[in-house]
């Protein structure tokens, strides 16, 4: 009923309303909604609530982008996705050992890093989507970004694979299983197999609708049955489902024919925005916030304050910088930094206010979250004393790592409305609303005054 006004007038979307409202009914506030009351069962349900969220809006990214926007851009967009996750990925590994030199393994360090390396594609929509975003970012940039959140999410099943196998086998022996499994099966046959998907569904779709079969509401319900679809057969295959998803979405909209059949409806948008706000509620509730303060595991606030503020400026920010010469969509070093971290370091107030009134400022939250339950799912539990082994403490100190990141690239996004607000204009209207009433008052008196004359 307010959403114009928080959007417009506030700048505070739908993540951070979420989240917070999470905080508030979850464990820590009034206690009525909590996800670790379910015991083994809660990672489980957690991976499928962010795998849907992920999935939806992988597909719904690769129908919104051009027709063969992967066959005409697929240089630029292998420069930014490879390099920037590899940086990525052994920058944030090193800052966890730098910070925590003896309590997590070298491995321990690569696979947490795999889950804070990728872009989210569920967040990107601040650039992409909105009128500001049409109006202020060129859409050259808004089409890469989306197809790099979109890809670089699908990537980090390798990462992760090849952080896990090190837990265990030689380095020769992991990076060999990582390639072979990662990057040849769960990549590329599970981009294969959903571009088939996607192939096939559009041929089916405009026969049908050729033949009078299928009318435009059902062009609209395949957002969410084809995603799950794929998703479904993908990851029952053992593939990369989130790739796949993508995947699809991009080979259904390929010829352009779904898009004009579908040109103009906002229900994409509503099940978006409605799905953003159960995702972030029950990332809101699911945070461990009494896990932010355990010594014993080498996890200290400070800690995670610092590695935050690392990975928000040396993540993405320097590959991008020293790359974007190889990328023709972004043509200076000010659209690089734009695009390196989307907003709120030395970049535009305009660019700032856009990213703040849409939705995102910072491409961290459904991917970590998901990409570490995942990996908490392949190890051990954590055990009730201190943990004896490698895998048991990255067990125990996975999620608080990724969870505080994910929370604090939240947080975030309220620092661009201290430079976004000013009060000045408030001030000027509040004084002529002042002037305006008491010149009706003198009015009324002039008035008064005549009719008592």
């Amino acid at each position: 009923m307010i959403s114009l006004l928080v959007k417009e007038t506030l700048y505070i979307n739908e993540v951070i309303l979420g989240t917070a409202f999470g905080v508030l009914i979850g464990p820590y506030g009034v206690n009525v909604f909590d996800p670790r009351s379910w015991g083994d069962q809660q990672d489980g349900i957690t991976l499928t609530v962010m795998r849907l969220i992920l999935v939806s809006g992988l597909f719904a990214a690769g129908i919104e982008l051009p027709c063969a926007y992967m066959k005409k851009h697929a240089r630029s967009l292998l420069v930014m996705v490879v390099p920037t996750m590899t940086f990525g990925w052994f920058v944030v590994a090193g800052g966890l050992r730098l910070l925590t030199p003896s309590a997590l393994h070298p491995s321990s360090a690569l696979c947490i890093a795999a889950c804070l390396t990728p872009t989210d594609p569920v967040t990107c929509v601040a650039i992409t989507r909105g009128k500001f975003a049409e109006k202020h970012v060129p859409e050259s940039i808004r089409d890469i970004l989306t197809a790099e959140a979109a890809a670089n999410d699908g990537l980090a099943y390798p990462f992760l694979s090849i952080s896990m196998y090190l837990l265990v086998d030689t380095v020769g022996v992991a990076i060999g299983k990582g390639f072979v499994i990662g990057w040849l099966y769960e990549v590329m046959f599970g981009s294969l197999l959903g571009s088939i998907i996607g192939l096939l569904f559009s041929k089916l779709m405009k026969l049908s609708h050729r033949r009078g079969l299928m009318d435009r509401e059902s062009y609209i319900a395949q957002y969410l049955a084809l995603a799950i679809l794929t998703t479904g057969i993908t990851s029952g295959l053992g593939a990369d489902d989130l790739l796949a998803s993508f995947a699809a979405g991009c080979a259904v909209a390929w010829d352009g024919h779904f898009k004009a059949q579908t040109e103009g409806d906002t229900f994409a948008s509503v099940i978006d925005c409605v799905l953003n706000c159960c995702c972030f509620i029950y990332i809101g509730a699911w945070l461990p916030f009494s896990s932010y303060n355990s010594a014993e595991l080498g996890i200290t606030p400070w800690r995670l304050v610092v590695l935050m503020i690392a990975i928000l400026l040396v993540r993405r920010i320097p590959p991008l910088l020293l790359l974007y010469r190889f990328v023709p969509e972004i043509p200076s070093w000010k659209e690089a930094l734009f695009s390196g971290h989307f907003g709120p370091v030395g970049t535009l107030y305009h660019f700032v206010r856009g990213l703040c009134q849409s939705s995102e400022v910072l491409q961290m939250g459904v991917s970590a979250v998901f990409v570490s339950t995942m990996a908490r799912t392949r190890l051990p539990l954590p055990p009730v004393g201190l943990p004896e082994n490698p895998q048991q403490m990255l067990a125990a100190t996975i999620e608080p790592i990724v969870s505080f990141v994910v929370l604090g690239s939240i947080l975030v996004r309220t620092l661009p409305l201290i430079g976004s607000f000013h009060p000045r204009p408030y001030r000027l209207r509040w004084r002529r609303s002042f002037h305006t009433i008491l010149q009706c008052r003198q009015r009324v008196r002039k008035k008064r005054y005549h009719y008592l004359g």
